[in-house]
């Protein structure tokens, strides 16, 4: 089922007003979980302007002065002389829990 903009806007402030998950709201509402979980990261998105990159499955690969983190087509290069605290917030930034 096709959700005008209008509705999709209407679902997602019940929900936050709701204070439940996303998936159960979605499951106590009729709508497909997977389908409204996308939604509510596509808000974040745009609210925050960052896209959420699943720690677990990026991968760091070394290169020529540098540590190269690729998830999908997304690439992030990081200098080997990246102060400390500089490379806690890169990774408190991709969800890294430290």
């Amino acid at each position: 089922m096709q959700y005008s903009k209008e509705e999709k806007a209407m679902w997602l402030e019940d929900w936050r007003q709701s204070g439940k998950n996303a998936w159960a709201y979605a499951k106590e509402n009729g709508l497909i979980p997977q389908t409204f979980v996308s939604w509510t990261k596509r808000i974040k998105e745009t609210e925050t302007g960052l896209v959420e990159v699943p720690t677990q499955i990026v991968l760091p690969l070394q290169h020529e002065g540098e540590i190269l983190i690729e998830k999908g087509e997304v690439k992030i290069h990081i200098p080997l002389g990246i102060g400390g605290r500089e490379l806690r917030a890169v990774m408190e930034g991709l969800g890294a829990v430290l």
